[in-house]
C-alpha cells in the first residue's frame, strides 16, 4: 500500500469519531490494553506527561513539548485531530512520523488488530506509543483524545497529569453537567502522580480535590498559583509578566492563551520540583537563566508544528484562522474579535453537529458579514442550516458549499483594511489550510 492508501484504510476501516460522530466512538480500554500487551507495553520505556481538558489541551501539550525540546530532550508528541496530514498527530521533536513507518506498521500488524475491530484512535494510539519506543524518546507528551477515564491513552502512568479546564462539550459521552465531565477528565489522575489543574468552578474543584485525595495525588490548582501576573498582545506575540520566569513572549496569540500559559508554567514548576527533565538552567528560577522556558513559548509553532491557534495567514487584509469550536472556546474568541480594529469583518464559519450551535452563534459579532460553509466531514452541519440559525440571531451572510469557495468570496469582497476570520470548527480550519494556503 502507498501512504495515501494506508491512511484511507485507517479512516475507512476503523470506526472514527472525528468522521462519523457517535457511531465511531468506542468506550473502554479493553482493546487498548490488548494492543499494549501485544507490543510489550512500549509506553513504559519512556516517561510521559498526560494532558486532558475541554479546551487548551493542544496548546498546553505543544508548548510543554517545545520547552522540553529546548532543554535538550528527545520529545514525542501525540495529539489530535490533524489539520493537514495524518502524520501531524505523531511527532518527535516536531518532525512528523515518517510515511514509511505508518505503512509498515499497518501492513505488519493488521493481522492482529483487525480481529479486535478496534477504533481508529485505538490503532493510532498503539502506533504512537510503539513509534516513540522504537525511536527511544526521553519523554512523550500525550494529549487525551476524548474525556479521560475511558480514553485509550489512559493506559499510561505519567510523571505528571495536566487538566486544563472543564466545559460543556461532548455531553453525549461525558455527561450533561460540569461535575460529570470533571469526573471523566479526572479519570487520568493516577495514584501518587501530581496533577496540575488549570481552571475550576466551585462544582469541578470539589470533584478534583476528592478524586486527587482518593488517589493520593498531589493536586496543584494553577489559578491559585498565578504564575502569569499580567499579559498583553504585542506585534511579536503575547507578552507575559510572570512570577518566576521574568518576561516571556508567547508565539500563540489568542486571548485564551493567558490561562493556558498559567497552566503550562505551573506544570513546568512541578516538573522542576520533581527533579525530572530540566537542566540546571531551568531550575534556579531567575529570569536570566530561563532561556529554555522562554524559547519554548516563543518558538512553539516552529518547534512542534502547531497550527490553527489564532494563526495569522495574511496581513492585507489581516486574515486569521482558529480552531475554537465550542462555547467555552468562543467565549474568549468573541471578545478577541470585538477588540479587532478594522473597517469591516468577514467571517468564514462552519460547525459540526455535536456542538452547541446556537450557544456558539449567539457569541458571534452581529456587525460582521458571514460566509456560512461546511467542512469535508460527515458531521459537518449544512451551510443552509447554519444560515437559518444565523438569521434567527440577527446575523447576515451567504451560504457556500465548501470552505474554499467561502474563503474566496470573503477574500474577493474584503478590502486591505478589513479583517477575515476562518473558524467555528477544527475541520473548517483544516480544509482552509489544506486548500487555500
Amino acid at each position: 500500500m502507498t501512504y495515501k492508501d494506508t491512511c484511507e484504510y485507517l479512516y475507512s476501516q476503523m470506526p472514527m469519531f472525528e468522521r462519523q460522530g457517535a457511531s465511531g466512538y468506542k468506550e473502554g480500554l479493553e482493546n487498548s490494553l490488548l494492543l499494549d500487551a501485544h507490543f510489550k507495553h512500549p509506553h513504559r520505556q519512556y516517561r510521559t506527561i498526560h494532558v486532558a481538558g475541554t479546551n487548551g489541551k493542544g496548546s498546553c501539550a505543544h508548548t510543554l513539548a517545545a520547552i522540553l525540546q529546548m532543554c535538550g530532550y528527545k520529545v514525542g508528541l501525540y495529539t489530535s485531530p490533524h489539520l493537514v496530514d495524518f502524520s501531524e498527530r505523531i511527532r518527535i521533536n516536531g518532525q512528523p512520523i515518517p510515511e514509511e513507518y505508518v505503512i509498515d506498521f499497518v501492513e505488519k500488524e493488521k493481522y492482529y488488530f483487525e480481529p479486535l475491530s478496534p477504533s481508529f484512535f485505538e490503532v493510532i494510539t498503539a502506533m504512537a506509543f510503539k513509534y516513540f519506543a522504537d525511536m527511544e524518546v526521553d519523554i512523550a507528551v500525550i494529549e487525551v483524545g476524548l474525556g479521560g477515564r475511558l480514553d485509550c491513552t489512559n493506559i499510561i502512568t505519567p510523571i505528571l497529569s495536566v487538566i486544563t479546564n472543564i466545559g460543556l462539550d461532548h455531553t453525549q459521552f461525558l455527561g450533561t453537567s460540569l461535575e460529570q465531565i470533571a469526573m471523566e477528565k479526572a479519570g487520568i489522575i493516577k495514584k501518587g502522580v501530581p496533577v496540575v489543574i488549570g481552571e475550576t468552578t466551585p462544582e469541578t474543584r470539589m470533584i478534583f480535590e476528592a478524586m486527587a485525595a482518593e488517589a493520593g495525588a498531589p493536586a496543584v490548582f494553577a489559578e491559585d498559583m498565578k504564575e502569569v501576573l499580567s499579559c498583553k498582545l504585542t506585534e511579536k506575540g503575547m507578552l507575559y509578566h510572570t512570577q518566576h520566569y521574568g518576561e516571556i513572549t508567547g508565539e500563540l496569540m489568542g486571548n485564551y492563551q493567558k490561562k493556558n500559559a498559567n497552566t503550562i508554567l505551573c506544570a513546568v514548576r512541578q516538573l522542576e520540583e520533581l527533579g525530572y527533565m530540566f537542566p540546571v538552567s531551568c531550575i534556579s528560577g531567575t529570569p536570566s537563566q530561563n532561556k529554555e522556558v522562554s524559547e519554548g513559548f516563543k518558538y512553539v509553532c516552529d518547534l512542534t508544528g502547531l497550527k490553527g491557534r489564532w494563526q495569522i495567514v495574511n496581513t492585507a487584509p489581516m486574515t486569521v484562522c482558529d480552531t475554537g469550536h465550542n462555547v467555552p472556546g468562543w467565549t474568549y474568541l468573541s471578545e478577541q474579535l470585538k477588540a479587532v480594529t478594522c473597517d469591516h469583518m468577514h467571517i468564514v464559519f462552519g460547525m459540526v453537529d455535536d456542538k452547541d450551535i446556537t450557544g456558539v452563534m449567539a457569541l458571534l459579532p452581529k456587525e460582521a458579514t458571514y460566509y456560512f460553509t461546511k467542512a469535508n466531514n460527515k458531521r459537518a452541519v449544512s451551510e443552509n442550516v447554519l444560515k437559518i440559525y444565523a438569521q434567527e440571531l440577527g446575523l447576515k451572510g451567504y451560504s457556500f458549499p465548501d470552505v474554499a469557495s467561502a474563503y474566496e468570496a470573503a477574500k474577493e469582497t474584503a478590502t486591505e483594511k478589513d479583517f477575515v476570520f476562518i473558524g467555528g470548527s477544527s475541520y473548517v480550519v483544516a480544509d482552509f489550510l489544506k486548500n487555500c494556503i
